[in-house]
């Protein structure tokens, strides 16, 4: 993690003494290996982390070193507050990355982590983050065995910001794609849609009014490895993040050249949630989500599928909401409950920045 050890100038008080985050911690001298050892260290030491290099040797699985693919993903975190109702950003950035990879199929392994912190910042804000950024990586069980800081003036980082990478394996029998979803497939959900925008949004004060929503924000892999063992030919994994639901299926549908029929009153969503949204004139199915992910299976696997999710942790309230049409190509529909059909298209902008 970019420890270094070259002579310098003596910190002039002990990180111990101090409860703020300055300039000379991204020195890359004594202060930085002092913050990395007492702050970082404590909360997300690993083999890898504490030999001091500046790379990790890892191991893979020993099926992978003969057969599978090395599934890599990358992501940044600048999510306005640090804290919301449900998580943090640390949550966000272990959750966010292990559910990436998982949507290959993969197996997420090894996650690396670079912090740019602001001038200023609570070295207890820290701390909270870091431990969350531990207890998601011990749920989802992948290590953090790499990382950098650094540290930019006061006002240039909006407290802290947080980019990952995740490392991890596939089989090689699995062939899972945005562009794979075919004629007669069926899209399940594994939950309702649009806590994690909402939560976000109150947690701004931007909402007028209070709710007890929280954000759906949680690491997928044990939730989708359920899947694939019930439903093997799965053909799309998709996690619904910026965008929302509409966004996400649009995607699917041009990548596939497909089109994506859904049956309104099947999606679900918290009565909080719409109530919320209608206030504020938002679509659910544009509301960013952190702990959902679609499934696109062929239809003789579509129930296993729902079933273990439904025997999920993070899958309970999982609901089949659509079917997959060979036309109106690269189209989503939504039949709605009045019966009749509206074309959803992608976001045209970005409806609630800084939301991940």
């Amino acid at each position: 993690m970019n420890l270094p050890t070259m002579e310098g100038p003596v910190c002039p008080l002990p990180l111990t003494h101090r409860n703020q985050i300055v300039l000379g911690h991204g020195s890359g001298g004594r202060m930085t290996k002092e913050l990395i050892e007492k702050v970082f260290m404590t909360y997300l030491s690993s083999s890898p982390l504490m030999e001091n290099n500046d790379f990790a040797s890892l191991k893979l699985p020993e099926a992978a070193v003969m057969r599978g693919k090395l599934i890599v993903s990358t992501d940044a975190h600048i999510v306005k507050p640090l804290f919301f109702a449900g998580g943090d950003i640390g949550r966000l950035a272990i959750c966010g990355t292990v559910n990436d990879v998982s949507m290959s199929g993969a197996t997420p392994l090894y996650l690396t982590a670079s912090f740019i912190l602001e001038e200023g910042l609570s070295v207890e804000t820290l701390d909270r983050v870091l431990q969350s950024m531990k207890e998601a990586a011990h749920e989802a069980g992948v290590q953090i065995v790499a990382g950098d800081t650094k540290v930019v003036e006061q006002g240039k980082a909006d407290g802290i910001f947080i980019s990952t990478t995740g490392v991890g394996w596939s089989p090689p029998e699995y062939s899972i794609a945005g562009s794979e979803a075919k004629p007669g497939d069926i899209v399940l959900i594994s939950g309702s849609i649009g806590e994690h925008g909402i939560a976000v949004l109150e947690a701004r004060g931007e909402l007028g009014f209070e709710t007890r929503i929280q954000s759906d924000v949680a690491p997928l892999n044990h939730l989708i490895q359920s899947v694939l063992k019930a439903a093997p030919h799965t053909h799309v994994l998709r996690d619904p993040t910026r965008g929302g639901l509409a966004t996400t299926l649009n995607e699917i549908a041009h990548q596939s050249g497909v089109c994506i029929e859904l049956e309104e009153e099947a999606i679900p969503v918290q009565p909080a949630v719409l109530a919320a949204c209608e206030m504020l004139g938002f679509d659910p199915l544009y509301i960013a989500n952190e702990g959902k992910v679609v499934v696109v299976v062929p239809p003789e696997e579509a129930e296993a599928a729902l079933m273990a999710m439904r025997n999920s942790k993070y899958g309970t309230l999982a609901s089949r909401i659509g079917i997959v049409r060979e036309a109106p190509k690269k189209r989503v529909l939504l039949r709605t409950s009045i019966g009749s059909t509206r074309v959803l298209d992608m976001l045209a902008s970005e409806l609630l920045p800084r939301i991940c």
